[in-house]
């Protein structure tokens, strides 16, 4: 398993949102480019990006301190929010990113997923955000009746690179991850699946680890910025 260290990317500040609440975001970092190397130099091995603002316009808005990431640090980055067409997409794997993140795209589009990971192959991923087990969308503002698992499977055979799967209620609250619906979901599909939402301490890390299905990894903001969990020994518990 691979720990993601996450920057969340509001008004170009790098930030952490209670339950996906905008209005709930703490500053950590007001230079995301310097938390990137920060997480770097303590050995991380990829970095998880969101543009929440990008997530609400549908559009990229926080691409400067993205493009500033990028040329700072040499670990490979993903990207979601505001991803919503082929030449979005194009555009920031041309500029270094090495896989994005297509969550509202999945469910509004389905085929221009398809169409992206046969297009760019190995470099596209599917964000899937839920809120009780539906499926959430537009910056978690909008709740669907698509189930995590019936939206999953319309992947199975498209190429896509992984899953993120992101327990909204558990996002930001130091809670614990919701370890039994990202089992069930990775032993549902095929495709890697990245654990996210409330990974808060060494503990949540062992748990997701030792949960029985093969998870890609496992993705932390809130504990690393507060020193819960520190990225070396975290890294070194999921490789072991």
């Amino acid at each position: 398993m691979i720990l993601y260290p996450a920057i969340d990317l509001k008004d170009g500040n790098c930030v952490r949102l209670y339950k996906g609440e905008m209005e709930q975001a703490t500053v950590f970092n007001d230079n995301p480019a310097a938390q990137a190397q920060a997480f770097a130099d303590a050995g991380c091995e990829w970095l998880h990006l969101v543009d929440l603002n990008g997530a609400f316009a549908g559009e990229p808005v926080n691409a400067a301190p993205v493009e500033e990431i990028l040329k700072t640090v040499k670990v490979p980055a993903q990207l979601g929010g505001g991803i919503r067409d082929l030449g979005t997409i194009e555009t920031w794997l041309e500029k270094g990113l090495s896989r994005v993140i297509l969550g509202t795209v999945a469910v509004e589009n389905p085929e221009l997923v398809r169409e992206a990971a046969r297009k760019f192959e190995g470099h596209v991923a599917v964000g899937i955000d839920a809120r009780n087990g539906m499926v959430a969308t537009r910056g978690w503002a909008e709740e669907t009746d698509v189930e995590i698992t019936d939206l999953a499977r319309q992947f199975e055979d498209a190429g896509v690179a992984a899953i993120i799967y992101t327990d909204i209620n558990r996002d930001g609250a130091m809670q614990g991850p919701n370890v039994e619906a990202t089992a069930a979901l990775a032993h549902a599909v095929s495709i890697p699946v990245i654990a996210s939402g409330g990974v808060s301490s060494m503990d949540d890390l062992r748990a997701l680890k030792d949960c029985g299905a093969p998870l890609d990894g496992a993705i932390s903001g809130r504990a690393l910025y507060d020193g819960a969990i520190n990225v070396p020994e975290a890294a070194a518990l999921l490789k072991g």
